[in-house]
């Protein structure tokens, strides 16, 4: 029987390893999926709350109570031309521990709501119940915010748009204040965010506040009838009313 050379094995061996090598790299992909999203090739993330088409509108909005494991956190938000101009939590968590850590963390994440101009802050470090909860309200104080800014329609009058707060009236029973949003040079919504209550003030004020505001706005005017039973709170109302409309510039 013929016998095989070794050189010539190890030479075939050889030649076999090589010609696998160059088939696997003929068959490498040019590019990995995974490597590529975690460069940066994942669609990018949603925008910020201050991001959109639709700005946040102008005025005093407060958010909805955020629940945390040590109390709610509220946040109220003043917005004057599109911006954040002031963040104050109305609710924090209080008593014992949560004072310390309540008077250290919320003022510094009403600045940092100022200086980002939405939810998209830090928590505070120590703080973290109370961060998180602070970020939940903000964020619902921004969206409220936003669904009282007109839809951007591409028209000039729309961006005109504005929500004022007229001076608030004394009565007989206590004050009242109005509230108005004009578009276009008209009345679009008005609400008292003041109204005299308690005892037979409530059943009045829940009676002719609806009606007043209704004839605010098909009035357009602070030249509106006063509800009968309630004189009183309809002059107040009229009075803040006009006080709107003046500083909506008529």
């Amino acid at each position: 029987m013929r016998k095989s050379h070794p050189v010539r094995r190890a030479v075939l061996a050889t030649a076999a390893t090589v010609s696998g090598i160059v088939l696997l790299l003929s068959l490498k992909p040019g590019s990995d999926p995974g490597s590529a999203e975690a460069a940066g090739g994942a669609p990018p993330a949603a925008e910020s709350v201050q991001g959109g088409a639709r700005p946040i509108g102008d005025g005093t909005v407060t958010g909805d109570p955020a629940q945390t494991q040590y109390g709610a956190v509220q946040v109220r938000l003043t917005v004057s031309g599109g911006k954040i101009t002031k963040a104050e939590a109305v609710q924090a968590p209080k008593g014992g521990q949560s004072d310390q850590i309540t008077s250290n963390a919320v003022p510094r994440l009403n600045q940092a709501a100022v200086q980002a101009q939405s939810a998209d802050v830090d928590a505070v470090s120590g703080a973290t119940y109370t961060s998180a909860g602070y970020k939940e309200s903000l964020q619902s104080a921004l969206d409220k915010a936003r669904a009282s800014a007109p839809a951007d329609t591409g028209g000039g009058d729309a961006a005109q748009a504005q929500t004022v707060t007229g001076e608030a009236a004394q009565t007989q029973y206590g004050p009242v204040q109005v509230r108005i949003t004009v578009s276009d040079g008209k009345i679009t919504k008005a609400e008292a965010v003041q109204a005299p209550k308690g005892g037979q003030s409530d059943q009045i004020t829940s009676n002719a506040v609806p009606k007043l505001n209704q004839a605010a706005v098909q009035a357009g005017t602070a030249d509106i009838d006063a509800v009968s039973g309630a004189t009183y709170t309809s002059a107040g109302y009229k009075e803040s009313l006009q006080s709107a409309l003046d500083k909506a510039g008529g």
